[in-house]
């Protein structure tokens, strides 16, 4: 894992800080069995690390490191239910929401696939969840390429190859566990390959910091350069990561580990173009629109707030980079004006427009480095303490422009539901076929009237989609 994947896994200790995330598929039909675990296996095919299951080294002298499951079981991982007629979509989320409340068994590779049937008109729905320690959000539309088909019924084109790589994976696992029928991880061999990790990794370190040094000498005025960086550095870093006032709502003081699962839906078109004819970008004006939604929220319940803190993520990949997790956490104090939405969204796009430069974001990777090598219980203090500081959680996500099929089953709408990790609501967008479908994974402690919230939504972007 790498240093942030760790830091994830760690802190897991705590419940409140599980950061596993789901998405809900609708399919306007229910897939075949055949062509459900046909499409199952090309993504373990295309994904090795769906196959794979985590392994600790003791003490935490290294980073945990993933290892093929010898004992993989697609049964496991597969599942199906039903749920009662009508086959409403409330029922679908509180299912939803029952399935991926239980943690995931750290045993197995770290997800699951649950087929809902039973919708209404015929349709049904694939309830996704993973660990965010395999990918990110970005990552995540990775692996859906691997899920999904562009039309309802595709030729065979490289099936016998598809089928052929999973074989072989499979065909690994089984040697693997002919080997060691019960566990082909000895803690003999954990412990050797974390302690040459470790090696390497502090030869690494040294040879960075005589780099540095030797860099300085024959480069005294750099001295002056990176003096000013550092201080820069040292204040980003106070924005960013070493926050210590708590949250700005009164109301979301009081947090708990129920949740619940909202959806919504709005055209793309209006919301693009207000953007554009206001010097915004589509995140500006979504975030806008969920600060709205929480100021008016607030203001329902008689407190009224002039900005929130928000947690978003910020990718940091480069083009073509197909590692699992590249993102740093950011934190942004988000205005909450009760005035004009042009001169709220300017307020936000303002807000939000500089965080990519941030020092912090830029040094997340080192930084990560550094608080993995933290005792956990101290780790999860800090983490559990910094969620205090957060009032909601946004993450925007780019879809397909067109149609999807999976199974057969042609792809009507996916709700990406964002881990919370304590914080009182996560709310996750997905650009899909000239929609914006949004996620609202929420703390009923917090957000203590649902449907009062949605409402609030639905207001807030009837405003901005007016600015058109």
């Amino acid at each position: 894992m790498s240093a942030s994947e760790a830091v994830m896994w760690a802190v897991e200790k705590d419940p409140a800080l599980r950061s596993d995330f789901a998405n809900i598929t609708i399919l306007d039909r229910v897939p075949t069995e055949r062509r459900l675990r046909a499409t199952i296996r090309r993504a373990l095919a295309a994904i090795p690390r769906l196959g794979e299951r985590v392994v600790s080294p003791p003490l935490r002298i290294a980073p945990p490191e993933w290892r093929p499951d010898p004992t993989f079981d697609l049964e496991y991982h597969l599942r199906h239910v039903a749920i009662p007629a009508p086959g409403t979509t409330r029922g679908l989320l509180d299912l939803a929401a029952s399935i991926t409340g239980p943690p995931l068994d750290r045993s197995r590779p770290l997800w699951e696939f649950t087929l809902v049937e039973g919708l209404e008109g015929g349709r049904c729905a694939l309830v996704q969840r993973m660990h965010h320690t395999i990918t990110d959000g970005v990552g995540a539309m990775r692996l859906s390429l691997s899920l999904v088909d562009l039309e309802r019924d595709p030729a065979p084109n490289d099936l016998a190859e598809i089928r052929a790589v999973a074989d072989d994976v499979q065909a690994s696992r089984r040697d693997a566990a002919v080997e060691d029928p019960i566990d082909r991880d000895g803690a003999v061999d954990v412990v050797r390959d974390a302690l040459r990790y470790s090696v390497n990794e502090a030869a690494d370190l040294a040879l960075r910091a005589a780099s540095t040094s030797l860099t300085t000498l024959t480069h005294p005025r750099d001295i002056v350069g990176a003096g000013r960086r550092s201080i820069e550095l040292l204040r980003s870093l106070r924005r960013q990561v070493l926050v210590t006032d708590r949250g700005r709502s009164e109301m979301f003081t009081v947090r708990s580990l129920a949740r619940r699962y909202d959806t919504l839906g709005f055209d793309f078109d209006p919301i693009h173009r207000a953007g554009k004819a206001h010097g915004a970008s589509i995140n500006d004006v979504f975030v806008t629109a969920v600060a709205r939604a929480l100021g008016r929220f607030h203001r329902e319940f008689g407190e009224t707030i002039d900005g929130l803190r928000m947690a978003m993520p910020v990718s940091t990949r480069d083009r073509g980079d197909f590692t699992a997790n590249r993102f740093a956490p950011s934190r942004i104090l988000v205005p909450v004006i009760d005035g004009p939405a042009e001169d709220h969204l300017r307020a936000v796009h303002d807000a939000v427009h500089n965080v990519r430069s941030e020092p912090a974001i830029e040094a997340a990777d080192v930084l990560a480095a550094l608080t993995a090598g933290v005792p956990t219980a101290a780790l999860v203090g800090m983490l559990r303490a910094q969620t205090r500081t957060i009032d909601f959680a946004t993450s925007n996500l780019r879809g397909s422009p067109v149609d999807l099929y999976l199974g057969g089953g042609r792809i009507e709408a996916s709700y990406p539901m964002g881990p919370r990790a304590g914080v009182p609501v996560n709310v996750t967008m997905m650009s899909y076929c000239g929609e914006l479908h949004l996620g609202i994974h929420s703390d009923p402690a917090a957000i203590i009237d649902a449907e009062l919230f949605l409402d609030c939504l639905r207001e807030a972007f009837a405003e901005l989609a007016a600015l058109a």
